[in-house]
């Protein structure tokens, strides 16, 4: 029933809010197959605080419940523009008021929908004034206060009709008749109709909305990169195994990963490591791999030309081997990473990058740990163009990369929580009074633990990291969630449970931030999608709940 030119205008009415006076929203419903089951339009008008309803539609195939959580989703974004309220447009319910008396029944209803919703229909003005003597189908006003309790003053209801009357129908409404119906908001405040649905306000429907969704994009490539030798746990069912426990939620929406230039990775590593792993990989054998053994501690200025001597000079252990597809999985996992942040740039607040080879142990100019490029210190520098960012290790193991990466740095805070280095990898990288340096001092804070950990004690430095997070303020948050704090995982010796997962999830949640999550370690596959879902299901909640 939108006339057609309404919708040819709908694009650059979204684009262009100034010329409109007012901005636009179109929120979605649907079934996170690309079937659209509904949708809602709606302005804002930021110099009166007011949210104004332009449509809201179901489909006819759409399942019950669908108009009701759009409508929901509204009142979620009138409160968190501050609006004063919602008001829009609904036809009468009086017969005599019909052009059809049967139109009344059907207007009834609506109303009837509406007010169960919170609504109700604003009185004793000329809102339904005729344009023309006779005329029908004069719809009401009505008035939503977002649960506020507050009246709507007279002052006020003046200024918002004559905004939407000379800012939505001055092509249809004269002046002589905006100040006619804008004069006879004479009651102070807004008188409103009392309520003919009898039944108590209908709660919010059971239905995901947008700002619970997380937007997943896994590297579908990952398992190229397979090591076979035995003990080698960075294994491909890393990521079945957590896709396994999240998929059924209803809490994620998928994207395939795009294609980034490499300069995003060149921005935080060195470009003779970037292309050594570029250039040595594809001459690795099919199914050989190549481990570090000689390390260039006396010379740094003469990287050797032999393959095996080369990985050396560029690794920090013996046990993180190039192979064929090394290079390709750990471009692909950066392309997932991006992608991500890329979702918190549209405004969607939670994104998660399934990925491996993880990336939190590779440093500006070496790579180790199972880690080749830093996925989580590529995307913050993405991020970083857009306000401060704040990353928050949860890993067993130290975030070395991170560290070392932005050691300098004021723009980006590095958090992590840990095993204190002088029990656990990386060894070297750690320590409390590693603070950063220049403009970066303070910008590195490390809260390493003991050997044995439960759920309650890590929650105590978590508390600590989220706390330092809040003083810094960033614009956005970028958790590297390692699942290897997990209880028996073979890499660590902490004890951390589902319900520890799901503590921790609804503490980060509640800072409310656009957060990025980016997979780091976690090895055992028997729990690796229970504490993930617990993870997840946590951050939602306590984000829900803030």
């Amino acid at each position: 029933g939108i006339p057609p030119a309404e919708v040819e205008a709908l694009p650059e009415r979204l684009r262009d809010p100034l010329t409109y006076r007012f901005r636009a929203s179109l929120l979605a419903a649907d079934d996170l197959r690309g079937h659209l089951l509904g949708f809602a339009l709606v302005s804002y008008a930021p110099d009166l605080h007011f949210a104004f309803l332009d449509y809201l539609a179901a489909s006819s195939r759409a399942p019950g419940g669908v108009g009701g959580a759009l409508y929901e989703r509204v009142r979620t974004l009138a409160r968190g523009l501050r609006c004063i309220g919602v008001l829009f447009e609904c036809l009468p319910d009086d017969p005599d008021a019909c052009s059809n008396p049967e139109y009344a029944r059907t207007n009834a209803a609506r109303l009837r929908f509406y007010e169960r919703l919170g609504a109700r229909q604003i009185v004793g003005t000329e809102y339904e004034l005729p344009l023309v003597p006779g005329g029908k189908d004069m719809p009401h006003l009505m008035f939503d206060d977002l649960g506020s309790h507050q009246a709507l003053r007279a002052e006020q209801a003046r200024a918002i009709v004559r905004a939407i009357l000379e800012r939505k129908y001055a092509a249809i409404c004269p002046p002589d008749y905006i100040d006619r119906v804008v004069a006879s908001f004479a009651d102070d405040p807004v008188r409103l109709r009392e309520p003919r649905e009898t039944r108590p306000r209908r709660p919010a429907p059971a239905v995901v909305t947008g700002e619970q969704l997380i937007a997943l994009v896994v590297n579908e490539e990952h398992d190229v990169h397979h090591v076979r030798e035995r003990g080698y746990v960075e294994a491909p069912v890393r990521v079945a195994s957590i896709l396994s426990g999240i998929e059924g939620t209803g809490m994620f929406w998928r994207l395939r990963a795009g294609d980034y230039p490499q300069r995003c990775i060149r921005a935080v590593h060195a470009p003779e490591l970037v292309r050594f792993l570029e250039r040595v990989s594809p001459r690795v054998p099919e199914g050989k791999s190549v481990y570090p053994y000689v390390f260039p501690l006396r010379n740094r200025a003469r990287p050797p030309r032999d393959l095996t001597y080369g990985a050396g000079y560029y690794c920090l252990d013996t046990f993180t081997p190039l192979n064929r597809n090394a290079y390709a999985a750990a471009k692909a996992a950066v392309d997932a990473a991006l992608t991500a942040a890329d979702v918190l740039l549209s405004g969607h607040p939670l994104a998660y990058a399934l990925v491996r080879p993880p990336g939190h142990h590779a440093e500006r100019a070496t790579f180790g740990g199972f880690c080749y490029f830093n996925n989580a210190a590529i995307a913050a520098q993405h991020l970083s163009r857009y306000g401060k960012v704040a990353i928050l290790d949860l890993d067993y193991h130290h975030g070395n990369g991170q560290q070392d990466i932005f050691w300098q740095r004021a723009d980006v805070l590095t958090v992590s929580i840990h095993c204190h280095p002088r029990l656990a990898y990386p060894f070297f990288t750690g320590f409390v009074d590693e603070v950063g340096e220049g403009e970066g001092e303070g910008c590195n804070l490390n809260l390493p633990l003991p050997e044995k950990v439960d759920g309650e004690r890590h929650r105590v430095a978590l508390k600590a990291a989220l706390h330092r997070i809040r003083a810094f303020a960033p614009r956005f948050l970028l958790v590297a969630l390692g699942l290897d704090t997990a209880k028996h995982d073979p890499t660590g010796t902490w004890s951390l449970g589902a319900r520890d997962f799901e503590q921790a999830g609804r503490m980060i949640g509640a800072l409310a931030l656009p957060t990025l999550v980016v997979q780091e370690g976690g090895y055992r596959t028997a729990t690796l999608g229970t504490n993930a879902r617990a993870f997840f299901v946590g951050l939602v909640e306590g984000r829900a709940a803030r």
